[in-house]
């Protein structure tokens, strides 16, 4: 597995500022969540979806590709740091 942050650049009020994506070594999303401007999270697994997450249906690209957008900034995160935001959005925290 690996994980990703995005942090999206726009000034949209219902879409998401930063993304997180827990994806497996064949390139599909496994896990995500939402981080909104109000601080709401949102999130998506293979057998629950909130606030419209919904996990991707085509491979995520990679780093670089992603950040080829300039509303893009991706980062490569740990496990831990994946959990932490997942459990969040899990518990209803922000």
């Amino acid at each position: 597995m690996r994980y990703m942050k995005v942090n999206w650049l726009h000034s949209l009020s219902d879409e998401p500022t930063v993304l997180y994506s827990e994806i497996d070594d064949g390139g599909w999303e496994r896990r995500k969540v939402y981080v909104f401007r109000n601080g709401r999270l949102g999130f998506a697994s293979a057998t629950e979806e909130t606030d419209s997450v919904f996990l991707s249906t085509e491979p995520i690209p990679t780093l670089s590709e992603i950040a080829a957008d300039p509303q893009f900034v991706p980062e490569e995160i740990d496990k831990k740091e994946f959990e932490d935001i997942w459990s969040k959005a899990h518990t209803g925290a922000t």
